[in-house]
């Protein structure tokens, strides 16, 4: 692949950026993959795979820091990593659901983006039902797996919806949620197709992610403010809902 030094580099941009609301860049990683011609069977096993390399930077780097909330995030993950391999499983069909998930991250990107309060000066709750999270973890590991994404971008709109977790809470929970979903996902894509692709042609991407990651997370815990955070997850989440619209027309 000729371009893939010019790829690397904006995987590097999207790594960094993605990584400072706790969340991997699947989601842009397979457009940027389909846009440079990468065939789309190969794209979700390295997005997920740079997913991974990511959050594992970022979950390190909150457990280290004591950012993560167990209590909060276990009952997700505890239901997601069955579901997400399952999901991983499954062939796709994509155009009534990406135009639900176009539709429920755009709504979700606009009551972030009009919060009158940051989140940080509302009350929030960071023991939430077990139930309604572990049926929330099983949905989205399952969509997760499917579309070869860590989920992070999906869980995050609803922890800050439903003030779940303060938004440092919600950057490391999202980071745990997209770690253990990518490894659960890549799985499932390995029983799917009965073997892992060829990495070589895309280490530069995986390296570039790597360092994205770290710088990323750096600025996360040591130079952005709560409500920043928030509103980097806000943008993103706009993002990827205009972009699937546009995929869409």
């Amino acid at each position: 692949m000729n371009d893939i030094y010019i790829l690397s580099t904006l995987f590097f941009v999207v790594a960094t950026i993605y990584s400072i609301a706790g969340f991997g860049g699947g989601s842009s990683y397979i457009a940027l993959l389909i846009l440079f011609s990468v065939n789309y069977t190969v794209a979700p096993t390295i997005a997920l795979s740079c997913n991974l390399i990511v959050v594992t930077v970022g979950t390190i780097r909150f457990i280290r820091n004591k950012n993560v909330l167990w209590r909060l995030i276990l009952p997700f993950i505890s239901s997601s990593i069955l579901f997400s391999y399952i999901g991983g499983l499954q062939s796709i069909s994509k155009f009534s659901f990406q135009l639900i998930l176009a539709l429920c991250l755009f709504a979700a990107s606009l009551k972030m983006l009009l919060f009158k309060k940051s989140a940080v000066d509302l009350k929030y709750n960071t023991s939430p039902p077990i139930l309604g999270s572990l049926f929330i973890g099983a949905v989205l590991g399952f969509v997760s797996g499917l579309v070869g994404i860590g989920g992070g971008i999906f869980l995050a709109p609803i922890l800050y919806m439903l003030r779940w977790g303060s938004p440092k809470n919600i950057a490391s929970s999202a980071s745990v949620f997209i770690f253990v979903n990518s490894i659960a996902g890549l799985i499932g894509h390995y029983h799917k197709f009965n073997g892992f692709i060829d990495y070589k042609p895309f280490l530069p991407l995986l390296i570039a992610v790597g360092l994205g990651g770290f710088i990323g997370n750096h600025l996360t815990l040591k130079k952005i403010s709560p409500r920043q955070i928030e509103l980097v997850t806000a943008i993103l989440v706009l993002i990827v809902s205009v972009r699937i619209f546009w995929n869409l027309l």
